[in-house]
């Protein structure tokens, strides 16, 4: 993936700004499970960060995926997970389908102030019983007149306290479970909807909550696109959700290395530092290594994307990225904890907190082994009955 000048420009506002107006505030956010995020998408909007590869009329930059994966990169300086989490369901989660197949009257309703930073919004995909497994959500919303009218709810809403608006995914009809489901643009001060925060392992300074449905009223012309495409548009969206994820963990990853690096090279035990036992600096060395992979991995992916977003390979591809970034994190998280001893087993050890923030990699977004299946049925290995 090539890095011309404007790449190296909008890494370096993605840096200072994750410096100054995120990291000083970390450890209070986490501390409080919630962050301002009116205020930080507010700034964010302000240096035009929010719609990196959305349309220019509405307040884009029409740039192309790799400008994305750099932002996605230099958001993984921020010291927590919570964040750049939080910040990629506005960019790259709940907006890529309204982008592009909105109406226009949709699009400068919603889409252009949530690129200005004036509105916050979420995805509203997973439910209690239908994570992974989006063809078995049970929210509906039916026709009645120019409206629809919505009963269910959702579960896992990242953003779900504070979002002005959300992107549901909901069934209209009553066909084939691929076939039945539209996405729906939903206020959240309509009458009829509740929330209800979650409290969760890690990531604990992004607001999730529940999300329940009681008759709620929206217009159908708040409809995404064609009724009954939902499904096949929420799983394009998922393609930039997944390269999302991936590209945010590269520095994350890279940090803990050097963090693990430089403390196991100040600690002694039995005589020398832990670093110069070829186990830990030999193991560094291959985890490093891992992390170059995944990096050669996601390039490859998005220089595919830019060329034909629809290519069956991406969906592939992506979802290697999407496995490899959550084994990687579990793998690398836990190992660079040991080497750490008991000062890694401490609360506010930075290494503790991305043990916690990154474990999410693994089911998020589609656990691991629904990635799987995808690249099992890709190689055509998948059995026959499992096949959708």
């Amino acid at each position: 993936m090539q890095q011309t000048q404007e790449h190296r420009a909008i890494r370096q506002t993605v840096r200072k700004f994750v410096e100054q107006e995120l990291n000083p505030h970390v450890d209070a956010w986490e501390a409080a499970e919630i962050f301002p995020a009116r205020e930080v998408f507010r700034k964010l909007g302000e240096l035009g960060l929010l719609g990196i590869t959305k349309p220019t009329e509405f307040g884009g930059l029409g740039l192309d995926a790799s400008f994305s994966v750099a932002f996605a990169e230099e958001l993984g300086h921020c010291t927590c997970g919570a964040l750049p989490m939080s910040i990629g369901v506005v960019t790259d989660m709940a907006t890529p389908a309204l982008a592009r197949f909105g109406s226009d009257a949709l699009r400068r309703e919603f889409l252009a102030p949530t690129l200005a930073g004036e509105r916050v919004c979420s995805i509203a995909v997973s439910e209690p019983g239908a994570g992974s497994d989006v063809a078995g959500i049970t929210t509906n919303a039916r026709r009645d007149g120019d409206d629809y009218v919505i009963d269910g709810g959702k579960m896992w809403i990242t953003n779900g306290m504070q979002a002005d608006w959300i992107c549901l995914l909901a069934n209209t009809g009553d066909g084939p479970a691929h076939a039945n489901k539209s996405l729906i643009v939903v206020p959240m001060d309509r009458p009829g909807i509740t929330k209800s925060k979650i409290r969760k392992l890690g990531m604990w300074a992004s607001d999730t909550a529940q999300l329940f449905f009681d008759s709620v009223r929206v217009p159908v012309r708040f409809r995404i696109g064609d009724e009954g495409r939902g499904f096949a548009m929420q799983m394009q969206q998922f393609q930039e959700e997944r390269l999302f994820v991936s590209a945010s963990t590269l520095v994350t990853f890279d940090r803990l290395i050097e963090q693990t690096a430089e403390y196991t090279r100040q600690r002694k035990a039995f005589g020398q530092a832990i670093l110069d036992n070829q186990s830990v600096h030999f193991r560094l060395a291959e985890l490093k290594t891992e992390v170059e992979a995944l990096r050669a991995l996601i390039y490859r992916t998005v220089e595919l994307y830019i060329e034909n977003k629809d290519n069956p390979e991406v969906v592939t591809l992506a979802s290697m990225c999407k496995l490899k970034s959550g084994r990687l994190a579990r793998e690398l998280a836990d190992g660079c904890l040991q080497y750490w001893g008991g000062m890694g087993f401490t609360w506010d050890n930075p290494v503790a907190r991305a043990y916690r923030d990154l474990r999410l990699g693994s089911i998020g977004g589609g656990a691991d082994e629904v990635m799987l299946g995808i690249i099992s049925k890709a190689m055509g290995t998948l059995p026959r009955k499992s096949r959708g």
